[in-house]
């Protein structure tokens, strides 16, 4: 498995690989039908923008690593109480 593809299959380092997965299920699923996929589409979006900003704000304040591990976001998850996107 080339190095990229295992970056993005690591919990630690992507944070919305179940969205991701969920996706690319859904494609496969419905015969590769876009609409019909629209909602997996943007709970990815919606991850990817939380996430970001999490980074960012992390990066900001000095905090490393940038993007917390899969067990500090499962932390600030159930902190919040629901998922937020």
């Amino acid at each position: 498995m080339p190095m990229v593809t295992r970056r993005l299959r690591d919990p630690d380092i992507n944070p919305c690989l179940s969205e991701s997965d969920a996706s690319t299920r859904c494609m496969a699923e419905n015969n590769y039908d876009k609409e019909s996929c629209s909602s997996h589409f943007l709970k990815y979006k919606n991850c990817r923008k939380f996430w970001n900003s999490v980074m960012i704000q992390r990066r900001q304040n000095g905090v490393k690593p940038p993007m917390p591990t899969a067990a500090e976001r499962d932390e600030i998850l159930g902190a919040m109480g629901k998922m937020p996107y």
